[in-house]
């Protein structure tokens, strides 16, 4: 027999009990940092690493992560889905979660931003480009994602995260092997030279279905869009609808020749 859905009193009371215990966390988080580690020794933390999680599992690998980096771990998501977020959560409850911010998203990203930082148990991190969209197009003309999208991925994706990533030690992603060719092949762990610090992938061997069954059976929120024909979501005006068959990620850039936005390359 279900239970009887709350009233408005109850919800707002769960809200703001949610809310009340993430600024506790932000407020103890200092108190929770390990010293920052020096570059070499987190490469040679990633290269043993990288040969012990060659087979491993997603919680095998969480629960390393969780004891080896505690709080000097941020995990990246687009939005596109909450099941990352949710996973790691289970082993490092209010971890950060960077979320970048282009100006350019669909409202149905922010919209899953916001009811993600709702429910879940993790602190967003908005990360934001120096510059406006309208200071850029003032530098650089409108529509710099139509002449030169690698520039616009490099100023509103790849820079802004290089720059918040340097207070942590380990990144986390969502890279899943079955995404693309050019993901075939990706490690549970490795070394981040662009960044210099360790990436971990821990979906890296879950397929799509995996990914949707996961987020039914935990009712993890999922961004509308995907049921909407777009599997892979990114910056509005270079995403489209993917036909049924198509790559999961052919809406990325479609009639460029661009696959990555240099995140993860």
């Amino acid at each position: 027999m279900s239970s009887l859905p709350l009233t408005l009193a109850e919800r707002r009371e769960r809200q703001l009990a949610h809310d009340s215990a993430r600024e506790r966390h932000r407020a103890e988080r200092p108190s929770l940092l390990a010293p920052k580690r020096s570059t070499d020794e987190l490469r040679a933390i990633a290269d043993e690493a990288q040969a012990r999680f060659d087979e491993a599992d997603t919680d095998a690998v969480l629960a390393w992560v969780a004891e080896e980096f505690g709080y000097r771990t941020a995990v990246a998501c687009s939005m596109a889905d909450a099941v990352l977020p949710h996973v790691v959560a289970r082993h490092l409850p209010w971890v950060d979660t960077l979320f970048l911010e282009t100006g350019y998203h669909f409202a149905e990203t922010i919209g899953t931003r916001d009811a993600v930082e709702a429910q879940l148990e993790l602190s967003i991190v908005d990360v934001t480009a120096r510059q406006t969209v309208a200071e850029q197009d003032a530098e650089y003309g409108p529509r710099l994602h139509e002449r030169d999208p690698g520039l616009c991925c490099q100023l509103r994706k790849v820079e802004p995260l290089q720059r918040t990533l340097g207070e942590y030690e380990v990144w986390i992603t969502g890279v899943r092997r079955d995404e693309a060719p050019t993901r075939a092949n990706t490690p549970f762990v490795t070394w981040d030279y662009k960044n210099g610090l360790v990436k971990v992938n821990p979906l890296a061997a879950w397929s799509w279905d995996d990914l949707l069954g996961y987020a039914a059976e935990h009712d993890v929120i999922v961004n509308p869009l995907v049921n909407d024909g777009y599997p892979s979501i990114g910056c509005a005006p270079c995403t489209r609808r993917v036909a049924p068959g198509e790559d999961p990620r052919a809406g990325r850039w479609a009639g460029l020749d661009k696959t990555e936005c240099g995140l993860h390359t």
